[in-house]
């Protein structure tokens, strides 16, 4: 049996209107750090926003170790989809549920554990730490529907229900804002006030969730068997693969600025503003890969290799467009960018010297990105692990090497081998992906 999504045209429409909602959504998200730190500014004391500002560093990181049922939940649900195996869609997002809720209920219960190794990691003031505590307390509260909201993202991206994945990111942001400024501005509750903002806005984002995955979830409970071992065992195999694969690519970005604090303050400075950059460009980019996965997967799901191979080229096309797009925004209006970002006259030099690395960043790195939206579409994540665990062998040395023949300019080029890496071995195992819709 075929799915609705399988039997549809693949046309240019049709990435558009799942990539553009996701493009928008992102677009939202440093809004809400911004405003956060705004309005804990008119507090007029440094503490507070340090103590958000390492508070929300510290969740971030542990919540996006979760980032895997994301990923997952998207592959295994277009499949399914794309086989028209309506259940076990939702079957498959009570799975992600169980272990999402799970684990935010045992971060809750270890929270004194984690928090005081979080601090020792990243050492405070006093005063920062006793204010952080004060936000961690309450913020910890949301661990559940926070990384619950992966795997509801997950299934909607995989049934192209994005303006759904908006509408959510906009309830929640937009709460978060109306919150901030009440309970900050109008109420004086400081810290405190900023975490119950996000807590509220949390649970709301979980609570609408729910209710657009109603009729999946209630068919997934009515037919049974979504804790059945032989599925558990693939959702498991799928999300240790990604986890790896994501492990292993944030350390990468996390050593290299490691690295970048021993070219001197001015230049690790500029690396921060240049990475700014590559936040953008993930932004930007995600919602091509994001159709791939929705794309690829239900055409793997329909047992369909030619609707895949043209489901990889079209989102293929609209991502090399937009790496090519930014390049070129990049190019032209970098200069204005980096004077956005830092007033320093030092950094801005730097940044200007080191600037076109970034510039060919996209370029470099577009294979590697829409690759992986293929790559988890069609559940192929060992593949995907081991790509990683090559293209990080290999970069290792030349993270080690190249800075001390070339500086930072090495440093870059080390980062830039390191994404033309993943792309190439990926492509290097493409054929498998084909052969898994045979």
């Amino acid at each position: 049996m075929t799915g609705v999504g399988a039997g549809r045209a693949l046309t240019h429409r049709r990435v558009l209107a799942i990539a553009l909602p996701i493009v928008i959504s992102n677009a939202t998200v440093p809004l809400l750090g911004a405003v956060d730190t705004g309005v804990v500014g008119q507090l007029g004391q440094a503490a507070p926003i340090g103590a958000v500002g390492i508070g929300a560093v510290i969740l971030t990181s542990i919540y996006w170790i979760f980032g895997f049922l994301r990923m997952g939940t998207s592959g295994l649900v277009a499949q399914s989809h794309g086989a028209g195996e309506v259940g076990e869609t939702g079957a498959h997002l009570l799975r992600a549920l169980a272990i999402g809720l799970a684990a935010g209920l045992g971060f809750i219960l270890l929270q004194g554990a984690v928090f005081a190794a979080a601090f020792r990691l990243a050492p405070a003031s006093a005063e920062v730490e006793a204010l952080a505590r004060q936000y961690l307390a309450i913020r910890i509260w949301g661990a559940p529907a926070t990384i619950a909201l992966y795997a509801i993202t997950g299934w909607l991206i995989a049934l192209e229900r994005t303006r759904a994945v908006l509408v959510l990111q906009l309830l929640m942001n937009g709460l978060n804002v109306a919150l901030d400024l009440w309970l900050v501005l109008g109420l004086g509750w400081g810290v405190p006030g900023v975490a119950l903002a996000t807590l509220i806005a949390e649970w709301s984002g979980l609570a609408l969730g729910l209710w657009f995955a109603r009729d999946a979830l209630r068919l997934g409970l009515r037919r049974g068997g979504w804790l059945a071992a032989q599925r558990l065992r693939e959702m498991a195999q799928v999300n240790g693969d990604i986890m790896i694969r994501s492990v292993l690519l944030q350390a990468s970005f996390t050593t290299f600025m490691f690295m970048a604090a021993g070219q001197g303050d001015v230049t690790l400075a500029a690396n921060q503003v240049l990475l700014q950059f590559l936040s953008i460009t993930a932004f930007a980019l995600d919602g091509f890969a994001f159709a791939a996965e929705s794309l690829v997967g239900q055409a793997v799901g329909a047992r369909r290799p030619d609707r895949l191979r043209r489901a990889a080229w079209l989102t293929s096309q609209w991502g090399v467009g937009g790496a090519v797009g930014l390049a070129l925004v990049f190019g032209l209006g970098g200069p204005v960018l980096i004077d956005l970002l830092t007033t320093a006259p030092g950094v801005r030099a730097e940044a200007r010297e080191y600037l076109p690395w970034v510039v060919a960043a996209p370029l470099f790195g577009i294979a590697a990105w829409m690759l992986d939206g293929i790559f988890i579409g069609a559940t192929r994540t060992r593949e995907m692990r081991r790509a990683m665990i090559l293209s990080v062998a290999i970069y290792v040395p030349l993270l080690v090497l190249l800075p001390r023949l070339f500086g930072n300019h090495g440093l870059w080029a080390a980062l830039m081998v390191l994404s033309l890496l993943r792309g190439l071995t990926l492509w290097r195992l493409y054929p498998r992906v084909e052969a898994a819709a045979g």
